[in-house]
């Protein structure tokens, strides 16, 4: 091995990364949920666990993009930098296919998905790009990003986002088992819809736009795994995410139950929070260091991504499983999500940051915060 090459064993070690210390929850929640049978600390225990588990993701893509071209490491990212709440959505569509479709079990699996898939949107635009805003601004008294890569990911998400409103509305317009029918249509066509733009945003982002989304200092880093250890590390850390998303998944109807917090709450803020933190991190960290585009870009491409791929690829895989998953995401959430998108054109429109811009977001992430806190 090289001097200063990194091993993927190596980069799970706390001395590398203090976030590694967290992995020892791995073996706390094995023990709660096959031992103790503690399902409550097993659900809280398994969202820790997950928090490096997704860091590890994240690193381990990172360095093989740094071994490709632009083109191919941007592609690698956007697939994998969602990758945790991606694996938690499929286990809880696959809890609501194996207790039926029509059972209660599904239903409450079917309310997640879509809360986990507005609070990751939120969490993103809001509370990252919050934070971010405020850590750079106190650092520096303005900062700039790429204005065509926030009019492109803006415009995708508003998009999104009027997929969201549609089929509400249409609900609440027709109604009964007419309506009901209608939406479930009307989002499998609207998903197969947003997954063709969303491949023709990679074209133009990763393709014949390429130049327009440059960010500062992408590919200046030399890598410091091999691409063999990069990849196992990225196997290793997704089979470690999909075991503990099984494992979260199962144990979050009983948690929710004992810890008095509803389904929607636990969707929406908490397991984005927790899926989310190591991303929330690496964009704040760099946001201090003047990187605005490349925080920018983790902040909005990551809700472009859950809104525009991730969303709409639930929709056909429990269509699949002939599980009714809409776009029909509640009033609440919609409205949520829609203020979102509309708060952040607002304030980032002008290309420019700074901290007073990033407490705004912040506090809208807190009020509507504490709408789904109090929401029964």
């Amino acid at each position: 091995m090289a001097e200063g090459e990194v091993n993927w064993i190596r980069a799970m070690d706390p001395r590398h990364s203090k976030l590694n210390l967290l992995l020892l929850a791995i073996p706390i929640t094995f023990y709660f949920a096959y031992v103790s049978q503690d399902q409550t600390a097993a659900f809280f225990s398994s969202m820790v666990a997950i928090m490096p588990l997704a860091f590890l993701m994240g690193h381990a893509t990172e360095e093989i993009a740094l071994r490709t071209s632009e083109s191919i490491g941007g592609l690698l990212n956007a697939t994998f930098g969602n990758a945790a709440e991606l694996i938690i959505a499929v286990f809880a569509i696959w809890a609501a296919y194996k207790a039926g479709a029509d059972s209660e079990t599904a239903t409450v699996m079917v309310h997640i998905v879509q809360a986990s898939l507005i609070g990751s949107i939120l969490g993103n635009l809001l509370l990252v790009m919050g934070l971010a805003f405020v850590w750079g601004g106190i650092h520096h008294k303005v900062q700039t990003f790429n204005e065509t890569q926030f009019v492109a990911n803006s415009s995708l998400l508003l998009l999104a986002v009027i997929t969201l409103v549609v089929p509400t509305v249409y609900h609440l317009t027709v109604g009964g088992a007419e309506g009901t029918e209608g939406v479930k249509s009307l989002s499998r066509a609207a998903a197969v819809i947003l997954l063709g733009m969303y491949i023709l945003f990679l074209v133009f982002q990763l393709g014949t736009h390429s130049d327009l989304f440059a960010t500062d200092g992408s590919h200046d880093e030399e890598p410091k795994m091999t691409k063999r250890d990069s990849v196992i590390l990225l196997v290793v850390a997704t089979l470690f995410v999909s075991w503990m998303a099984e494992i979260l998944v199962h144990s979050l109807e009983e948690a929710a139950s004992e810890v008095g917090l509803s389904h929607l709450f636990i969707g929406v803020i908490l397991v984005p929070l927790f899926g989310n933190a190591a991303e929330h991190f690496t964009a704040v960290t760099v946001a201090g260091k003047d990187k605005m585009d490349l925080s920018f870009a983790i902040a909005i491409g990551s809700s472009t991504q859950i809104a525009v791929f991730v969303a709409p690829l639930m929709v056909v895989f429990a269509w699949m499983l002939g599980i009714g998953l809409t776009f029909e995401f509640g009033i609440l959430e919609t409205v949520a999500a829609f203020l979102a998108v509309m708060i952040v054109n607002a304030i980032a429109a002008d290309g420019k940051s700074n901290w007073l811009e990033g407490a705004m977001l912040l506090g809208a992430y807190a009020v509507l915060g504490l709408a789904f806190w109090f929401h029964p």
